[in-house]
């Protein structure tokens, strides 16, 4: 009877042990398919040209707005037409107007979950505005805008310009420092600024050429366009990483942590290199300890001798 007493609430602490280490294994498998949760594709996009333009008809009775793009892309995609014309009314007897023409024109946006990538390439390229068909806005030779946003990775925009540049019929030297001006009279004025990047810690931004145009032709029922035309454009945005995801709580420890105690003032921690005996008066311990020790450890002895024999006695 003694012995079932005492074995069958061990057996039951077993068996409620058991049970909760069957129920914790699950939790512990699935808390690491979580880890990539929140991870997701960058985006790029590419343009080969973007025109803001308002465009006043003779009097300036009408505004016409001319808001075009030519090779406009989001990833992933990819495109190569190289001539842009659009259609204004009250402009050229509402004949199209060439706004863009050029010998390569490509525009290319790629992502996936590691990079996101925009870029574009122009060579041999003449940007017209309305009331100017025969005189160039803008001529290039050759241009490139690239964006890379890379996951981990600072992102890199960059941009060129390879060759001539011709605005308005002249010959220009642009400069990286700051904006270029070009004044004709009896047409207008241009200003350029040249390779316009932007980034920050997931985004990138460029442009090869980015122009504010003001021009009075006084030709085809045109009085005055105004606005901006952009060259060359690229941007992305870096991938969301595994560190993005949602992280799930460490699971706590059988034994938990005892917190450190603070150091009180005026007392020394403990070192190795003095001697042992320094430290007794510090731990409580001295000297006697040893012997009151024997001296527990005798009673303890008699106490059982005492006991087994009282238990004789009472069995006779």
């Amino acid at each position: 009877m003694n012995s079932n007493t005492f074995r069958m609430p061990a057996r039951r602490r077993a068996g409620a042990v058991a049970a909760a280490a069957l129920t914790a294994v699950p939790v512990l498998l699935a808390a690491p398919a979580r880890a990539t949760e929140g991870a997701g594709e960058g985006r790029a996009s590419a343009v080969v040209l973007r025109t803001g333009l308002d465009v006043s008809l003779l009097g300036k009775t009408v505004d016409v707005p001319l808001r075009a793009t030519l090779n406009e892309v989001s990833a992933p995609a990819s495109a190569e037409k190289t001539t842009l014309d659009v259609q204004l009314d009250g402009v050229d007897r509402g004949r199209p107007v060439t706004v863009l023409r050029a010998d390569v024109a490509t525009a290319k946006a790629t992502s996936d979950g590691h990079k996101a990538e925009g870029s574009t390439h122009l060579v041999h390229a003449k940007v017209h505005v309305p009331g100017l068909p025969l005189l160039s806005l803008v001529e290039v030779q050759e241009v490139t805008s690239k964006a890379v946003c890379e996951a981990g990775k600072r992102p890199v925009a960059e941009s060129n310009l390879l060759g001539r540049v011709t605005v308005l019929g002249k010959k220009v030297t642009l400069s990286a420092g700051g904006p270029t001006r070009v004044e004709v009279p009896g047409v207008g004025e241009v200003t350029l600024d040249l390779s316009k990047t932007r980034t920050t810690s997931r985004t990138a931004a460029s442009s090869a050429l980015e122009l504010k145009v003001a021009v009075n032709p006084l030709k085809l029922n045109v009085a005055e366009v105004e606005g901006s035309v952009t060259l060359a454009g690229a941007t992305c945005e870096s991938p969301k990483g595994p560190e993005a995801a949602v992280k799930e709580p460490e699971p706590r420890s059988e034994e938990p942590r005892k917190p450190e105690e603070p150091v009180k003032a005026g007392l020394k921690p403990q070192s190795t290199a003095e001697p042992a005996g320094a430290n007794l008066a510090e731990t409580g311990g001295s000297s006697m300890t040893p012997y009151l020790a024997g001296g527990a450890v005798a009673l303890l002895a008699a106490g059982g001798g005492a006991f087994a024999l009282a238990r004789a006695r009472s069995r006779r």
